[in-house]
């Protein structure tokens, strides 16, 4: 499926509509010390003050929302590594609607814990996100229900892309924007918005060396499958769906990426408790630490990181601030 730029902006607009009286607009946050040791006018877009914790609420409300009243009678699944579906339990619940999470193995028990607070019921299978995903999908079809993908969706796109109306609307005109990326449904409907509508705007994902999934598949021109590494982007680590429409959205929108060690994502982390303080995630940080790795790329530009969430388990973030 190859959506035009305008049926993109079309989605993220309705999207907007549907959502808002759900979700903040959370704030876009002026950087002194990250401006000031890279030269560049830097913003903060804290989706980590989102509804839940992170900006994963903007896809699953839109999505959910765009069900038919049969299909929510019936329920949703998905498949996360925690916040989506912290996301999907809280949309499900403040809808009525049955929900059910798929774990990988791999999740931390923090963020297990706020799937449970929020009622869904968990069932746990595999070692990384794409083998839950694969086994969601045949417990949707099993039981009659709607899958709902953690990126591969025009729906969840478009949620995500409701982060650029509110950048726009805040700071008027963007150079660049540097967003995590995972299975690439955050950085499609932020581009897909910014770039249909005719705007110069670069755009750069930021990748986990050690879980490059998108990034590889880029440079194969095909989704293509690495081997999954421990890493502190917890939440945008392991495979990337095959036939996911995000693949040609990136190729179509994104100018490049930035591969991050997990040193840089620790000192990342770091970064933000001590100058602004403030709790944020490994994949989080991978935008602030991509910038500091750019160089002089960015120099005496208006450039804006996408915060994504807050989860970090206490015993990491002691790791983290002690080594």
């Amino acid at each position: 499926m190859r959506l035009s730029n305008s049926e993109i902006v079309g989605e993220i607009i309705e999207a907007e509509h549907r959502i808002r009286k759900y979700i903040r607009e959370t704030p876009v946050e002026y950087s002194p010390h990250l401006s000031s040791i890279t030269g560049v006018e830097v913003y903060l877009k804290l989706e980590n003050m989102q509804v839940t914790g992170s900006f994963k609420i903007r896809g699953v409300l839109n999505k959910l929302l765009s069900l038919s009243h049969e299909e929510r009678r019936r329920g949703v699944v998905t498949a996360s590594t925690g916040n989506h579906g912290a996301a999907l339990a809280y949309a499900a619940r403040i809808l009525g609607i049955r929900g059910v999470v798929v774990l990988p193995k791999t999740v931390p028990e923090d963020k297990v814990r706020d799937i449970e607070a929020y009622g869904a019921e968990i069932i746990v299978h595999g070692t990384d996100s794409l083998e839950a995903e694969l086994y969601a999908r045949r417990h949707a079809d099993r039981h009659g229900m709607t899958y709902v993908s953690p990126y591969n969706d025009i729906h969840i796109i478009a949620g995500q892309g409701t982060i650029a109306l509110e950048l726009l609307r805040r700071l008027g005109s963007i150079d660049a924007v540097l967003v995590p990326v995972g299975g690439g449904g955050l950085i499609s409907g932020i581009a897909g918005y910014l770039k249909g509508k005719g705007l110069r705007v670069d755009i750069y994902g930021c990748q986990p060396s050690s879980s490059a999934v998108m990034y590889e598949s880029l440079r194969a021109g095909r989704v293509v499958q690495i081997p999954y590494k421990p890493t502190l982007a917890d939440g945008v680590a392991g495979g990337v769906e095959p036939g996911s429409i995000t693949l040609e959205l990136c190729r179509r929108y994104v100018d490049g990426f930035y591969l991050v060690e997990e040193g840089e994502i620790a000192d990342a982390i770091k970064l933000m408790v001590e100058y602004h303080h403030m709790l944020v995630e490994g994949a989080a940080a991978l935008p602030i630490a991509g910038l500091i790795k750019s160089g002089d790329t960015f120099k005496g530009r208006r450039v804006v990181l996408i915060v994504t969430g807050r989860r970090i388990g206490l015993k990491t973030l002691q790791h983290i601030m002690c080594s």
